[in-house]
């Protein structure tokens, strides 16, 4: 005796035309008018500004005739002379205190993510978000306040370095760590906290040593954020200004303070917008950085954010 089935619909769900649900059509718009703040304040006060810097790094004024012409002449008369020796200056006053404060943060970042205490971290957390905001003239009083030409931390470092002086290339290098050290605790410290204790344990089960694991795991999903971390910290150096001025009044070759100086008006007829060259110089630099740091973040994030 047969026994009626009925007929399978195997296919009648893929026949069927596919539509967009309206909710995702709504969510969209959301996402896109959650983001357009950004969007418009970033047009704003950084597209802006960026384009009317390049516009007038563009434009030369002849004394002679005052006639306005576009040229390129800025941006050569830029790199150099006593131009580029301030921008080597301060690429070799980033590189250095960012390196020096990225060891000594990663350092302090990873002893505070191992502590259990939780007032602690919250105690340095809250220090780090002052201490990496604290730059600037009063940085440079407290340190003259402190230390001065003839304090007894002067007279320690001298024993080291016996030329040692507040007011120069080797004193910034002391300064400038006293702000970037906390920028790279913040920057870190979240990365750290968010390593599993799973993944070690795995590593250990599979007879992985430490070092195994900081080489193979640890290692380079961290890899983007202290590269982050330190491109944070370069680029916060390469661009302080007030700290550098207030303790060596200029006697230091930096870009920053070169173009204070051209905008003060220190520079010869026509060449008033030399100093936007400067300063296109300077986003170059700080982009190029960025470029390389970007593509390794978004390798690492499918790791610590899930």
């Amino acid at each position: 005796m047969a026994i009626a089935t009925d007929p399978p619909r195997i296919g009648a769900a893929e026949s069927a035309p596919r539509t967009r649900a309206p909710g995702r059509r709504r969510g969209n718009l959301g996402a896109w008018g959650a983001v357009a703040p950004l969007l418009i304040y970033s047009t704003v006060f950084l597209g802006l500004p960026t384009w009317a810097l390049l516009y007038q790094s563009l434009r030369r004024t002849d004394p002679g005739s005052g006639a306005t012409t576009f040229t390129t002449a800025n941006f050569t008369q830029s790199w150099h002379g006593i131009y580029l020796t301030a921008l080597w200056g301060s690429l070799r006053l980033s590189l250095l205190t960012a390196v020096i404060s990225a060891v000594v943060g990663l350092v302090t970042a990873h002893a505070i993510a191992q502590s259990r205490g939780r007032v602690l971290k919250q105690a340095v957390q809250t220090a780090s978000g002052v201490l990496a905001n604290f730059g600037g003239i009063p940085l440079a009083f407290c340190f003259i306040a402190a230390a001065g030409t003839a304090g007894e931390a002067t007279g320690l470092i001298r024993k080291v370095i016996p030329s040692f002086q507040l007011d120069t290339f080797t004193g910034l290098v002391l300064v400038y760590p006293y702000f970037l050290i906390p920028l790279m605790v913040l920057t870190t410290l979240p990365a750290l906290e968010g390593l599993r204790g799973q993944w070690r344990e795995a590593a250990q089960n599979l007879g992985g040593s430490t070092w195994d694991y900081w080489r193979h795991i640890g290692g380079p999903i961290l890899l983007p954020t202290l590269l982050g971390g330190f491109v944070l910290c370069f680029g916060s150096a390469f661009s302080a200004y007030a700290t550098a001025q207030a303790l060596t009044s200029g006697t230091v070759p930096l870009i920053t303070t070169r173009i204070a100086s051209v905008i003060s008006g220190n520079v010869l007829a026509g060449q008033e917008n030399l100093g936007m060259a400067m300063g296109i110089d300077m986003i170059l630099i700080c982009g190029a950085m960025m470029a390389v740091y970007l593509p390794l973040r978004a390798r690492s994030a499918r790791w610590l954010d899930t």
